[in-house]
């Protein structure tokens, strides 16, 4: 397909595609979809080879939220029986953190729910974080805590906090459609600040929340130009008590075209696999390997994930290797260090081919698929990882 001839050379040479040529990766057909996986994987795999980074998340604070976000299960007003609990000390916050390490991964991702952090919270994380770092001084912390105020961006840098999440979610334009508590704008000043501070800001989407092909566009072509490090794509976990319990539009098709369209427009940051590739894309996980250069191991906020002894089998099955703590994730342009393991040259993706026999789940997708977590943060038992 010419489509895709020009947007593998414009994402090896870093070069935007137009919000028309987007578009039409998202309306390629079933048929053409391993040619869209085979070539967005061309791009993947010039940036960043056949590395996976791993990255775990600890959920420091878990339900009980004020803010109103449809599509989650700690929002104002959640019927979700999920794990409600306090924040974690930071010994155990650690503890936590550690079984992800030991499990591999590079990066552990502190999460609490609420509108954003007090001074006396930026205390509490700051002081998780020494934990951590104390226990493994090279891994990687990335703070997601909500909305930030003025001068703690700056305080979580200090402390030691090496990234900050904080995802746009969806479009502009129909941001108002799933939260009224705060908007669009509040999102992107709080990347921004954390930019200044000096961390690697980390921001992506949901898709799966009813949105239009052109909503989709739309926040990634606002990530582009936010300009994160790394981009998490989420798909929506339509948890029963939540607004958007019904809201199961997804096939494992689509999934993988919004993350080729994702790899297209930000060719060379950190795509994220992140929460619900279990729920949607299921048998198909392996081929987003070849879109996405990272994923979370284990489990999420609020739902269980596959094994994580089945995402490291995965990765290898695959044919990908897990990212070690001594490798540069991003390209050296965008860090000024080098990268190890990245290749020079384009590569072909004859590999790509092998994927095809893999059969699409017959019928809808299941409200079965989703599982509360029960275990790890916040519980007696051990996590997995």
């Amino acid at each position: 397909m010419d489509l895709l001839n020009t947007l593998v050379d414009k994402g090896l040479r870093r070069e935007v595609p137009t919000r028309e040529e987007a578009l039409a990766v998202l309306a390629t057909t079933d048929d053409e979809l391993l040619d869209v996986v085979a070539a967005a994987g061309k791009v993947r795999r010039h940036w960043f080879g056949r590395r996976v980074k791993l990255n775990y998340l600890v959920n420091l604070k878990s339900g009980l939220c004020p803010e109103d976000c449809s599509y989650c299960s700690q929002r104002l007003g959640s019927k979700a029986e999920i794990l409600k609990y306090t924040w974690l000390d930071a010994d155990a916050a650690a503890e936590a953190a550690a079984a992800g390490v030991a499990g591999g991964a590079k990066r552990v991702c502190l999460v609490a729910s609420g509108r954003g952090p007090t001074d006396r919270d930026v205390d509490r994380v700051s002081r998780t974080i020494a934990a951590i770092k104390e226990q493994n001084e090279s891994v990687e912390v990335c703070a997601c805590l909500g909305l930030l105020s003025d001068g703690q961006a700056a305080r979580l840098r200090e402390a030691g906090a090496d990234a900050y999440n904080h995802n746009l979610n969806t479009s502009e334009a129909t941001y108002g459609d799933i939260c009224t508590t705060h908007d669009f704008s509040d999102r992107v000043s709080t990347v921004k600040q954390a930019q200044a501070a000096g961390m690697s800001a980390c921001s992506g989407l949901i898709a799966g929340m009813g949105e239009s092909d052109a909503d989709l566009v739309d926040v990634v072509f606002a990530l582009r130009d936010l300009d994160p490090d790394s981009v998490p794509v989420n798909f929506l976990i339509p948890f029963e008590g939540t607004p958007l319990a019904k809201e199961w539009n997804l096939t494992p098709q689509r999934a993988l075209r919004i993350l080729a369209m994702v790899r297209f427009v930000c060719p060379d940051v950190e795509v994220r696999l992140a929460g619900g590739r279990e729920v949607h894309l299921r048998s198909l996980q392996p081929l987003a390997l070849h879109l996405a250069n990272s994923i979370f191991l284990g489990d999420y906020l609020t739902s269980e994930g596959q094994a994580g002894k089945e995402d490291l089998a995965m990765i290898a099955d695959a044919g990908f290797e897990v990212e070690d703590a001594d490798t540069t994730t991003l390209p050296a342009h965008r860090t000024d260090a080098p990268v190890a393991g990245v290749p020079s040259s384009d590569e072909q993706a004859d590999e790509a081919t092998d994927e095809a026999k893999v059969p699409a789940p017959a019928g809808a997708a299941r409200t079965d698929l989703v599982s509360v977590r029960r275990r790890g943060a916040g519980t007696d038992l051990p996590p997995n990882a």
